[in-house]
C-alpha cells in the first residue's frame, strides 16, 4: 500500500501527499471507533480508489501532536510576535515557548514589525531578545514591509515541517507571503475596536516553502497547561533548568525552598525577573487547575 503525508485536512477530507501526487481521502471507520483522528502532519498508509480518491487505512506513530492547532509531527514552532501593534509580550511569549518546549518542538521567536517601531521600542526589543538568546533561543527580527532579517528564516525552514504560531495581527500570513512570493495568503490589519488582529487563517495545510513544510495555523486557541505537572514546568525554561541542577533539594520548586540556584540566579541576574515571575504565575495556575478525572 502507497504511504504519504496529510498536507491538508478540510471538511471531512485529508489531502494526502505521495511523490509530488495529491489523494483525496477519508478515513476508515476504524479511527472513529479507535477514537484516532488523523492530523494534519500524519505519516499514513492510504488506498487510492482511482487518481484523485482513497482512504486512510493506518496512521504511523506520531512524534507530537497539538490540539489546538490539530497538527501532528512538528519540528519547529516560529513563534511570532510583532514589536509593536499588537505590542510584544514576554509574558505571552513565554507561554507559547512552555507549550512548545513540553511537546518537545524546536522554538525560533520571530519579532515581526521592526519596521514600524520607534527607536526606544526598537532599543527594548533588542534587550528582550538578548535576554532569550541568553536562555538558548534563536531570536529573528524581521519586517515583513522591508523584507529586513528574512533571509534569516531560510535555514530554519530546511527539511523540517513547522508552525507559524502567535496571537492574531502580528503578521504571521505577511511573513509567508514574503517566504513564498505568488503564495497571497489573506492578511489582515488590527482591528481598532478591540486592539487585536482579526483572524485571517480557517484551517491547517502545510504549505511547501524551500525544501520544507510549513502550517500557516489560525493559532493556539488554547494557551492552558492541562497536561503539564508543576514539577514538569522547570523543564519548559531552559536558564530554569540548568540553574535547577544546583539547587539543594531534589524537586525544588524554586519557590520558597532553601538554597535555590534559581531564586539566586534571578538575584544575580543571570535570570531576567520577568521570566521568573512568569514561571511563578504558569506554576500557580498549575496547581490552581482543577483535577481532571
Amino acid at each position: 500500500m502507497p504511504e504519504g503525508k496529510i498536507i491538508k485536512a478540510l471538511s471531512g477530507f485529508y489531502y494526502v501527499v505521495n511523490d509530488g501526487t495529491v489523494t483525496q481521502c477519508r478515513g476508515r471507520g476504524i479511527f472513529r471507533k479507535n477514537k484516532i483522528t488523523p492530523l494534519v502532519g500524519d505519516d499514513v498508509v492510504f488506498q487510492a480508489e482511482n487518481e484523485q480518491e482513497g482512504y486512510i487505512l493506518e496512521v504511523k506513530d506520531r512524534k507530537n501532536e497539538l490540539v489546538r492547532p490539530p497538527i501532528a509531527n512538528v519540528d519547529r514552532a516560529f513563534l511570532v510576535f510583532s514589536s509593536v501593534e499588537p505590542a510584544f509580550s514576554p509574558a505571552l511569549l513565554d507561554r507559547f515557548l512552555v507549550l512548545v518546549e513540553y511537546n518537545h518542538i524546536e522554538p525560533i521567536i520571530c519579532i515581526t514589525k521592526t519596521d514600524l517601531a520607534s527607536e526606544s521600542e526598537l532599543g527594548e526589543i533588542e534587550q528582550y531578545a538578548s535576554d532569550y538568546r541568553a536562555a538558548g533561543y534563536e531570536v529573528v527580527l524581521v519586517s515583513s514591509e522591508t523584507e529586513a532579517g528574512i533571509e534569516q528564516l531560510h535555514p530554519h525552514l530546511e527539511g523540517k515541517i513547522s508552525v507559524f504560531a502567535g496571537q492574531s495581527g502580528v503578521g504571521k500570513s505577511s511573513l509567508l507571503n514574503v517566504l513564498r512570493p505568488g503564495l497571497e495568503l489573506k492578511t489582515s490589519g488590527i482591528s481598532s475596536h478591540l486592539g487585536r488582529g482579526k483572524h485571517t487563517t480557517r484551517h491547517v495545510e502545510l504549505i511547501e516553502i524551500g525544501d520544507g513544510l510549513v502550517a500557516d495555523t489560525p493559532g493556539f486557541s488554547s494557551l492552558e497547561f492541562q497536561e503539564i505537572e508543576a514539577a514538569e514546568l522547570g523543564a519548559c525554561f531552559p536558564e530554569i533548568s540548568r540553574a535547577a541542577e544546583n539547587c539543594k533539594f531534589r524537586g525544588c520548586l524554586h519557590v520558597k525552598e532553601p538554597k535555590c540556584a534559581v531564586k539566586a540566579g534571578v538575584e544575580e541576574g543571570t535570570i531576567p525577573p520577568y521570566r521568573y515571575e512568569n514561571y511563578l504565575d504558569f506554576l500557580q495556575e498549575i496547581k490552581d487547575r482543577k483535577p481532571r478525572y
